[in-house]
């Protein structure tokens, strides 16, 4: 049961907090040290102006790209191979923060084709989640 509060486990296992979409073409590495978390995605093509990264619901990470069709296509040109995103090329990721994470300073970067996000750890303790209950006789 130690896993239920692992980031990891809750990143894989629940389809309500990690959606990425079909068109989704960046891959991810999440990364974890001491002092933060690190997201690592792949978007070689895309200008800072391109992606947006924004925290929604408190602790959603939102990550949106949209490119433009590359200016060598007209009307009449035709994907036979659409790999790299060139048919749109946009992407859409949200993933739940970790508790432990400071929301307000949260930085990314985008350099050589890689945007990295990082999220510190806050070490402040939290208050324990548990309530109890009491039973009584009648309702």
């Amino acid at each position: 049961m130690a896993l239920l509060g692992d980031p990891v486990r809750r990143f894989f296992w629940s389809p309500t907090i990690f959606r990425s979409y079909p068109s989704s073409t960046a891959p991810m590495d999440w990364l974890e040290s001491p002092t933060s978390h690190v997201f690592l995605f792949n978007v070689p093509g895309y200008g800072k102006e391109d992606i947006k990264v924004q925290v929604e619901d408190g602790n959603v990470l939102v990550i949106r790209a949209e490119r433009g069709k590359e200016a060598a296509q007209g009307k009449d040109t035709v994907f036979h191979v659409a790999e790299r995103g060139g048919a749109g090329g946009d992407f859409f990721r949200e993933i739940e923060l970790p508790e432990n994470v400071k929301v307000d300073q949260i930085k990314a970067q985008l350099e050589s084709g890689v945007l990295s996000i990082v999220l510190p750890k806050d070490s402040t303790p939290k208050p324990s989640k548990v309530r109890n209950i009491a039973i009584s006789s009648k309702l």
